[in-house]
């Protein structure tokens, strides 16, 4: 392997590190709910199931329904299941199950 390989995967490490430590030292015995930090934290869980939704939908936009058809299930199960349950992690579980199902299917 050479040096660039370890290079950027120590720099995306480090970078993973500090977004998820940083907020939650930043704001350690503050406990305002209506901080700008406090509703950055809240908002990341539907920004991530955002952009897992575009890098997998992206490189599977094709005209054939097996293709589509476990794409379409799991974000549907995921939509379905955040607007019932208000739940990013249940929804997203949700979301792999129903994809995984229809994929076995299909």
């Amino acid at each position: 392997m050479n040096s660039e390989f370890w290079t950027i995967t120590i720099l995306v490490a480090i970078g993973t590190y500090l977004i998820r430590f940083l907020p939650t030292f930043l704001m350690r015995g503050t406990g305002n709910p209506d901080s700008p930090l406090s509703r950055f934290l809240a908002a990341t869980g539907p920004a991530a199931i955002a952009a897992l939704f575009v890098g997998a939908l992206l490189p599977r936009i094709a005209p054939d329904w097996p293709v589509i058809a476990p794409l379409a299930a799991g974000a549907l199960a995921v939509v379905a299941v955040y607007w019932w349950r208000r739940e990013v992690t249940i929804a997203t579980l949700a979301g792999a199950v129903a994809y995984g199902v229809v994929f076995a299917l299909v």
